[in-house]
C-alpha cells in the first residue's frame, strides 16, 4: 500500500518570453501556494520544472518545507506538449521505481502557461492526452491553469478534466495561483480522510473572480 500522508505535488511552470510580463506576479503567486501548502495536513514533497522551448527541473521531490525561492527567467517558445510529456513519464518511472510503502499516496500535476504550444518536436497532442488520461486512471489528479485562452478546451485536449482546468486573466496570475493552491489544500487534508476523494473542481465563483474585468 502507498503512502497515505504523502503528497507529490509536481508543478511545470511556462518560462517563455512572454511570461514578462508577469513575472512578478507569478513568483508572488507562487510563493504564496508554497505557503498554504505548508499550513496543510500531511506530507508533501514538490519538484518544479520550468520550460519554454528548453525543459529544465529546478528542484525535485523536495521536502515542502525546504523549497527555495523561485527565480524565474521568461525567455524563448512555448514546448508545452515535450515537456509535459517529459515530466509525467520520469515522475511515473520514479514513483513506479519505488518500493511500495514508499510511494506517494497522492500525486497532483499542475501545469501553468500563458501561452499556447508552439515548438514541441517530439510529442504530439493525440499522445500526451492518452498519457494523462492513463496517470489519472492510475489515480493521479491535474491541474491546468491556463492564460487568455479557452483553458477548459486547451486542457481537454490534453487529457485534463474539465473541471481541473481553468482560464485566467493574465493580470491574474497570482489569483490563478491561490485558487489551486486552495482546491489543492483541501484535497490534501480530504484525501487523508477518504482514499477516494476526488479533487475539487473550481467553482463558478473562482472562474468568475479569474476572469477579465
Amino acid at each position: 500500500m502507498s503512502n497515505p500522508n504523502l503528497t507529490q505535488l509536481v508543478f511545470l511552470l511556462d518560462r517563455s518570453g512572454s511570461m514578462q510580463s508577469i513575472k512578478s506576479d507569478v513568483i508572488g503567486g507562487f510563493e504564496a501556494f508554497l505557503e498554504e501548502q505548508r499550513a496543510g495536513e500531511g506530507q508533501c514533497r514538490v519538484t518544479l520544472a520550468q520550460f519554454d522551448n528548453e525543459y529544465e527541473v529546478v528542484y525535485h521531490n523536495v521536502d515542502l518545507t525546504q523549497v527555495p525561492p523561485l527565480a524565474l527567467s521568461p525567455r524563448g517558445r512555448t514546448a508545452l506538449l515535450d515537456s509535459m510529456g517529459k515530466l509525467i513519464t520520469d515522475t511515473a518511472a520514479e514513483i513506479n521505481a519505488l518500493a511500495e510503502a514508499d510511494r506517494p499516496g497522492t500525486v497532483i500535476v499542475a501545469i501553468m502557461t500563458d501561452g499556447l504550444e508552439n515548438a514541441s518536436r517530439e510529442w504530439r497532442r493525440p499522445d500526451i492526452k492518452a498519457l494523462v488520461e492513463q496517470q489519472t486512471n492510475d489515480g493521479w489528479e491535474f491541474l491546468y491553469m491556463g492564460a487568455d485562452q479557452d483553458a477548459v478546451e486547451v486542457g481537454k485536449g490534453l487529457g485534463v478534466k474539465d473541471g481541473q482546468a481553468v482560464t485566467y486573466a493574465k493580470g491574474k496570475s497570482r489569483e490563478a495561483m491561490m485558487a489551486a493552491s486552495h482546491n489543492v489544500r483541501n484535497y490534501r487534508s480530504v484525501k487523508l480522510r477518504d482514499p477516494d476523494a476526488a479533487m475539487p473542481e473550481f467553482t463558478a465563483d473562482q472562474r468568475a473572480q479569474l476572469a477579465d474585468e
